[in-house]
């Protein structure tokens, strides 16, 4: 093994990870991060591995992309998974998790590494670490000395987007008299979500509202990217006035205990930590100035002496051509010793920012050694979502991606058209599948992480 030490920059959830994968196999390894010192304009705090815009890694349902991908990545030893698992909320299908217990579990593992050190401070520049290999996984809210730093060495220009945060609120300040408690297609049971409903009259100024409120504008010299999968709500309100109610607002499978029936539309919060003391607004990123994101909620039914712990926001995310500036293990074309990992490669989601530190971690424990890993296999989700970052980009340029099924190559044609969800369920089974047996290929490698 590699006995050089590895330095990672960057202690979020894709740097965490890589830390981890190394560390754990004896690596030594050390994890720059510049918080406290300095700070961003989205965390909160100073724990490693913070999540900052929902405590939601997305579904955990065995039929879904993203159910699957977490298969794969927890065949694959994934710290930040380990630490869900043992930090979730109730949330139906999804995997949530207390915040703050989130942050202190990997906390807590990587520091009982011997060969891992935490080291806080700011990273000026790419030469301001030691002459090992490096991993860079600062993020989408990268220092601007590491951005320009990274810039000036890929020569292609920094492309990016604008990522919008919803909106916390105090669990006692809300009056769940006109609210319902249900999880989508979980009928029957309480439900682990706060439902809001509204009738027609009520959606209608909800949408007038959102279309009619200040908003926070990009700097003029800016254009502005939204991601697709977090629009601001009032950018889905903007498409039509229907539009919330077949997206973030959709009523489906989520009958009114009190009628009997779908609402005309619904407004979810979720559980932002084990005590519920914290709700969160699903769906509602927002780039709404504060004063008319406060009116605006607090007309919702049960939300009229609302005490908000966090308003929405929006802030610029950055992230490098990957298909021109990466080789196929994430290492910067100039400059083979340092790897990109995380969310800078052009991966959307906190999930797949881990997943792209681990294999960050993995290809570069593996060249220390002196061994070849090879790339996940096609039927992979993370395998999949490797391959869209070494992709031609299409006419739009290379845009970031999250794991979905379109990822991976359907299935073989039989003799009778599938459903979709059988579909589904087949494809998520064959990644999964795949995946267990690529981590025991890398584990025989490399070794495998301890499972304590």
């Amino acid at each position: 093994m590699c006995t050089a030490p590895v330095d990672v920059i960057g202690g979020g959830l894709a740097g965490c990870e890589a830390a981890y994968q190394l560390a754990s196999r004896g690596i030594p390894t050390r994890l720059f991060e510049m918080r406290p010192a300095q700070t961003t304009g989205a965390h909160e705090g100073d724990g490693l591995a913070e999540l900052v815009c929902s405590n939601s890694l997305g579904s955990e349902a065995p039929v879904t992309a993203p159910g699957a991908f977490k298969g794969e990545l927890r065949a694959l030893g994934s710290l930040i998974l380990r630490a869900a698992d043992r930090c979730r909320v109730p949330a139906g299908s999804a995997l949530a998790v207390d915040r703050g217990q989130l942050s202190a579990e990997v906390d807590r593992i990587l520091a009982g590494l011997d060969t891992q050190e935490v080291v806080r401070r700011e990273v000026a520049g790419l030469d301001d670490v030691g002459d090992g290999p490096v991993i860079l996984a600062t993020g989408p809210l990268s220092s601007p000395a590491i951005a320009g730093a990274l810039g000036r060495l890929t020569g292609a220009e920094h492309l990016y987007f604008y990522d919008a945060i919803a909106p916390i609120v105090e669990a006692d300040s809300l009056d769940e008299a006109p609210m319902y408690r249900a999880s989508r297609r979980e009928t029957g049971v309480e439900g682990d979500y706060l439902n809001i409903p509204l009738d027609r009259e009520a959606y209608e100024r909800l949408v007038d509202g959102l279309l009619d409120a200040a908003r926070v504008s990009p700097h003029p010299f800016e254009q502005e990217k939204l991601f697709e999968a977090c629009q601001p709500i009032e950018s889905i309100a903007a498409r039509g006035r229907e539009s919330l109610r077949f997206g973030p607002l959709r009523p489906v499978g989520l009958d009114d205990p009190r009628t009997g029936r779908w609402p005309h539309a619904v407004i979810q919060l979720r559980a932002e930590n084990r005590a519920r003391t914290a709700w969160g607004l699903v769906g509602f990123q927002t780039r709404l100035r504060h004063p008319e994101q406060r009116a605006l909620l607090r007309s919702l039914p049960g939300m009229a002496d609302a005490v908000f712990l966090r308003l929405g926001s929006i802030h610029r995310n950055t992230y490098i051509d990957a298909p021109a500036v990466l080789d196929h293990e994430l290492r910067l074309r100039a400059r083979p010793a340092l790897r990109i990992a995380g969310q800078l490669t052009g991966c959307e989601g906190y999930v797949e920012s881990a997943a792209i530190g681990l294999m960050a971690g993995l290809w570069t424990a593996a060249e220390g050694a002196g061994v070849e890993l090879a790339p996940p296999p096609a039927e992979m989700i993370l395998g999949g979502l490797l391959r869209h970052l070494r992709a031609a980009p299409g006419k739009g340029g290379f845009t970031p991606s999250n794991a979905n099924f379109g990822l991976v190559p359907p299935l073989p044609r039989g003799p009778r058209k599938l459903p979709r969800r059988e579909r589904r369920a087949r494809m998520a089974e064959r990644a999964v599948d795949a995946g267990r047996d690529y981590a025991a290929r890398a584990h025989d490698l490399l070794g495998a992480p301890p499972s304590g």
